[in-house]
């Protein structure tokens, strides 16, 4: 295992109280890892500075053959890492497991796009110049990570900026920082060059990102976590006009029409819902059913959360893993509560599970009122409210009441409905008749304050790059 951070392909302690990692199975700490200092961020950015300009000037096909070398040697060390994420993370084995093919996917997809970053040569209209436009790679990019996809997160935003020649300098989550040292371990074994990935756990976020966004050589930050911490990160960046993308909160509708198939919106509902223990910002957060079958979803949605098993994730047969910490449980419980007491009425489940670790019942509220508080914010855990609804056009209002527009979910068989009520979601993504839909091959992100800009699919490198136009007169 792992604890020690890497700056320029050295393994070291540091000189900063160690991070203890817990299990939230039990509560129990499983490890310390090295914490590191601003000097220690800036450290890493110098050292990712020079590494980048070797690699950005490295042949297209060179960088992709590496990649392609980082897909494979992470799908070898796949039941490890998995274990190590349900460890720290506390998800369950098989979405441990899920969770690292598809981080390894983001490898071989962007091996693939490394040698298709295209430019463009065109004639300006008068006819006597020349416009060549190309993508060069920004640089080294800054990149926080959560706590809920220890891989994933990673490996979605290093695959394309190390396929378009950038450097990068990560900060993992302090739940889960085990998993990105070992990825990152892992990368270098695959032939990724020493300084090109570094990582730099730290228990001070805002000083270790003061420091690196200040760095000269930094002209991007990644980010993928809450929309309230993602708003103070884009005031900081804009000191210096830093690039960059944004994945943050959403508050997923999930849209169940009187003529859907009944068996697939309930088992669509429980994957959107219930995914890696429902600590997803894809989680579907409000289930709008439409009156004439509200009853019926509702009792069918509560037996299939209801038999969902809770427990360690390790445990064969477990579902639903723990929450992160102690304080996600009180937020859950506390949105519960609140949607209780203005009317909302409890089908099953309800409450905070005792311990050892850190627990929650699956739950299903009917009744709920859509202006409860629990409408409006992310509840990051395994509760479920259903609205009826009778009205089309009232229900997309609703839907679209809110600052976030990550995703949404449509279940009809009417396929034109499908089509254009989704059009009408306010969300940069949108399943119809499916309760999960990330992949490598297409774009994920948000609109309004779910984020700013794509990753994955053919967009997704060229986040990583900069537009250059050259005036050419030959």
């Amino acid at each position: 295992m792992q604890t020690q951070m890497l700056i320029d392909g050295s393994w070291r302690d540091g000189t900063a109280e160690r991070i203890e990692v817990l299990d939230p199975a039990t509560g129990e700490a499983i490890a310390d890892v090295a914490a590191g200092t601003p000097a220690d961020a800036v450290a890493a950015c110098d050292a990712a500075e020079t590494a980048q300009r070797k690699w950005a000037a490295a042949a297209p096909r060179e960088r992709s053959e590496i990649l392609r070398a980082c897909y494979e040697i992470l799908l070898e060390h796949s039941f490890e890492i998995a274990e190590l994420i349900t460890r720290e993370h506390g998800k369950p084995l098989n979405d441990a497991a899920g969770e690292l093919a598809y981080s390894a996917e983001f490898f071989r997809w962007n091996a693939e796009e490394a040698v298709r970053v295209h430019g463009s040569l065109g004639v300006a209209p008068a006819g006597d110049k020349r416009i060549i436009v190309r993508h060069p790679p920004v640089g080294v990019v800054a990149m926080v990570t959560p706590w809920n996809f220890p891989a994933a997160m990673i490996a979605r935003k290093v695959a394309p900026a190390l396929a378009a020649g950038n450097a990068v300098v990560i900060k993992p989550a302090r739940d889960t920082p085990l998993t990105a040292l070992r990825v990152a371990q892992l990368l270098e074994e695959a032939g990724v060059p020493s300084g090109l990935v570094n990582v730099v756990p730290t228990r001070s976020s805002g000083a270790w990102f003061d420091a690196v966004s200040d760095h000269r050589a930094v002209r991007m930050v990644s980010f993928t976590g809450s929309t309230e911490v993602g708003r103070m990160l884009l005031q900081r960046c804009a000191q210096r006009v830093l690039k960059v993308g944004m994945e943050l909160g959403g508050n997923a509708p999930f849209i169940v029409f009187a003529d859907a198939d009944m068996g697939a919106a309930v088992a669509g509902a429980v994957t959107a819902k219930m995914r890696h223990s429902a600590e997803v910002c894809t989680a579907a957060n409000r289930f709008f059913v439409e009156a004439p079958v509200v009853e019926e979803f509702t009792q069918r949605f509560a037996e299939a959360m209801g038999a969902i098993r809770v427990g360690n994730g390790f445990d064969p047969g477990v579902t639903c893993g723990p929450m992160i910490n102690a304080g996600a449980v009180t937020n859950i419980e506390t949105l519960v509560q609140g949607a209780l007491s203005n009317g909302a009425r409890k089908v099953n489940g309800g409450g905070p599970v005792e311990g050892p670790g850190f627990f929650y019942e699956p739950t299903v509220l009917a009744d709920v009122d859509v202006s409860s508080p629990i409408t409006s914010q992310e509840i990051f855990g395994p509760v479920a409210p259903v609205i009826a609804f009778n009205d089309t056009e009232t229900m997309i209002a609703a839907a679209n009441d809110t600052e976030m527009g990550l995703i949404g979910y449509v279940y009809t068989e009417d396929l034109a409905k499908g089509l254009r009520v989704s059009e009408r979601i306010e969300a940069g993504m949108v399943g119809i008749n499916r309760g999960a839909i990330s992949d490598p091959a297409a774009p994920f992100g948000g609109m309004k304050q779910s984020g700013l800009g794509r990753e994955g699919a053919s967009e997704g490198i060229y986040e990583f790059c900069e537009t250059q136009y050259i005036a050419a007169d030959w």
